[in-house]
């Protein structure tokens, strides 16, 4: 079988899209295929995998897949990067309306970058140390870091956090954070599913930059710098029953090709 593919990046953070409308990928790719498609010496290589499939009530859906081939929760630069994926694929809107597996996603895109709404935070665990866990679609680990970041072993630091006695089961993503300034964050965050450090992660700027304006409720954007650019943050309500959180980056279209499955 042959498959058109597409690649797309968002802050650094790639990603495989092929369009899955009047298809059925995501009952015949299997994990192993997915892992193989995902890794970088031998297929096409990238952080996740991600299906445009049909939705009978939205724009679209987006199906993700982690590198090691599971289906996973919540990806904001790859939520990001379907909408342009959608539009390049023929789905002309101003705003748009997409399902994911934590929900209905809104979008639009405005001068190269792309808005992107998120879902309520959760599951809020504050420990000792004013590190926090989160849930902004996917899990995440929020640890500050009076060591600047770009000094730290992520992998090995992140790596012992997700695979402690907590998380090990359900794994959870860990982000290192320094304060730039009030309204900037360094960000570095190892992502479970890739088991590695990943040069960005939008679920993992959104807990970052939520779990700061908990600590500042006077702060309502964040930009966060990350190894492979600069997303922003910001919050409309914080904190309100009509709490608004977008995420914004550009989503870039890097090139595309055509794979056989059979090779995998």
């Amino acid at each position: 079988m042959k498959i058109n593919f597409y690649k797309y990046q968002g802050t650094g953070n790639d990603f495989i899209m092929i369009d899955n409308r009047n298809r059925n990928l995501h009952e015949v790719l299997s994990q192993t295929q997915i892992e193989m498609l995902c890794n970088r010496h031998i297929g096409i290589g990238a952080d996740g995998l991600i299906l445009l499939t049909e939705s009978e009530n939205t724009d679209f859906r987006m199906i993700y897949y982690n590198a090691d081939g599971r289906q996973s929760s919540m990806c904001g630069n790859g939520g990001r990067c379907i909408t342009a994926f959608a539009l390049q694929m023929g789905i002309k809107k101003l705003h748009y309306r997409f399902e994911a597996i934590d929900g209905i996603h809104e979008a639009q895109i405005e001068n190269g970058l792309v808005h992107l709404k998120m879902g309520k935070p959760h599951g809020f665990t504050l420990f000792d140390n004013n590190n926090m866990w989160i849930n902004t679609g996917s899990p995440h680990y929020v640890q500050l870091s009076d060591t600047p970041v770009e000094q730290l072993a992520v992998k090995k630091l992140g790596a012992e956090i997700r695979y402690n006695k907590t998380y090990e089961s359900e794994g959870t993503n860990v982000n290192f954070v320094n304060i730039l300034d009030k309204n900037t964050l360094k960000v570095r965050t190892y992502e479970r599913g890739v088991e590695d450090e990943t040069l960005s992660c939008g679920t993992g700027a959104t807990a970052c930059a939520y779990t700061y304006m908990l600590w500042n409720n006077h702060i309502s954007t964040v930009n966060i710098h990350t190894p492979g650019g600069l997303l922003q943050v910001k919050v409309i309500h914080f904190q309100e029953d009509n709490e608004e959180i977008w995420l914004t980056g550009p989503a870039v279209f890097v090139f595309s090709g055509e794979i056989t499955l059979d090779s995998l």
